[in-house]
């Protein structure tokens, strides 16, 4: 398998560069770089997710995947009052993701490396976003899912992104196996919003 974004040290030469991404209303600036999943802008899905998601202010949250942390920090300004742990194999989009957290003045974030959600799987959250690794595969994604219904609160919901040609059927199929209620919240340019609910 060729080297891509779900590598611990991803080894290609750095390509830094600096992005301004308009998210849920505020100006967010993010260096991205190399080796890391949509460095060139924050990608259709992701923003469909920070758009749709539903946060109360107080949530404590956990974003999988981070990457260099559109998400997680999108997430961290809507749950101003509460927490977002997140987390991501890649060390290199970890770096990132902190910088980033500084450069736009977030402070309620902790950026952990991990393996799937193994890092956390002692804590509990109201709250999980993924724009899940498709390209690690099916058995990575679903394991995504699982863990994740195991460290939300009851009432918890994950809130997932994923492209209908990528596998949003047999996505929906391992939620609905693992969760109470499971709705599509949004559908856009082949992209589906899921939120599965505990």
């Amino acid at each position: 398998m060729s080297e891509h974004y779900y590598s611990k040290k991803p080894s290609m030469a750095h390509d830094l560069q600096t992005i301004e991404e308009p998210l849920r209303g505020r100006k967010f600036t993010f260096v991205t770089d190399a080796g890391v999943f949509s460095k060139k802008g924050v990608d259709y899905g992701s923003a469909l997710l920070i758009e749709t998601m539903e946060l109360a202010g107080n949530a404590k949250v956990l974003d999988v995947g981070c990457g260099y942390g559109p998400i997680g920090l999108a997430a961290a300004a809507l749950a101003s009052e509460g927490e977002v742990t997140m987390v991501d194999i890649n060390e290199r989009a970890l770096n990132l993701a902190k910088q980033n957290a500084e450069r736009n003045g977030i402070r309620n974030v902790r950026i952990l490396q991990s393996d799937k959600l193994e890092a956390v799987m002692d804590q509990s959250f109201d709250a999980v976003l993924t724009n899940p690794p498709i390209r690690a595969g099916k058995d990575t994604v679903h394991a995504i899912f699982e863990q994740a219904h195991q460290v939300l609160v009851q009432g918890g919901s994950l809130w997932v992104v994923i492209q209908k040609k990528q596998g949003a059927p047999s996505a929906w199929s391992k939620l609905e196996s693992l969760y109470e209620q499971v709705e599509e919240v949004e559908r856009d340019k082949g992209y589906w919003i899921i939120k599965a609910t505990k």
